[in-house]
């Protein structure tokens, strides 16, 4: 077995099961397996208690910090520029193994037609269907729309839009409501019910 010294890192090389043991008691230290499936398996010489106490240390940290929740803001009227830019962001945030909230929201006569951001939530599903799964579907409460996903395993994961560099920064909830009514193009959504009346614009 290879044997390494646990505080110092120094390799005392490969050697017999019994010399390894005497010479992890001479040092009053115990003899760790820590990679059985090596070849040749490799052993540390350390303090077992230290050892395991390190270890769970570890995992806790690992679980803490395994899984964040990142939130995406979408507007009903939004452009199909800054809709694609969302999208890369929510890919970024996926493929770091970060859970995604997808959140829309209705300002003004938006509220009345809140089936467009079912329609909406439905567009940005199918979008990121390669990166993630959905945890809970869309659902409408009060002025807004809310849905999470997960990220895909690694191995299933394929990005559809490009990468990019730039962090993400979430709108204003200030910003003017016609702000993305300025767009050269929105995304496509289905045409306001005859009779109802659009948007005003300020």
């Amino acid at each position: 077995m290879r044997v390494i010294i646990g505080s110092t890192g120094q390799q005392l090389g490969i050697l017999k099961t019994e010399e390894a043991i005497r010479r992890a008691r001479s040092y009053g230290l115990d003899l760790i397996e820590v990679a059985p499936t090596a070849n040749p398996p490799v052993c540390r010489i350390a303090d077992f208690g230290k050892f395991k106490y390190e270890l769970t240390k570890k995992e806790k940290e690992s679980k803490h910090s395994a899984t964040k929740v990142k939130e995406i803001k979408f507007r009903v009227k939004i452009g199909a520029h800054d809709y694609e830019t969302k999208l890369r962001h929510a890919e970024e945030f996926l493929d770091k193994g970060n859970k995604l909230k997808i959140q829309l929201q209705f300002r003004g006569r938006e509220n009345a037609h809140k089936d467009l951001g079912l329609v909406m939530m439905e567009k940005i599903k199918k979008d990121l269907e390669t990166m993630a799964i959905v945890d809970m579907p869309p659902k409408l409460v009060g002025r807004a729309v809310g849905m999470t996903m997960s990220p895909l395993p690694p191995n299933k994961r394929k990005r559809r839009f490009a990468k990019i560099d730039t962090e993400y920064v979430e709108d204003s909830d200030d910003e003017e409501e016609d702000g993305d009514e300025a767009e050269s193009a929105e995304i496509e959504t289905p045409e306001t019910p005859a009779g109802a009346e659009e948007s005003p614009t300020h």
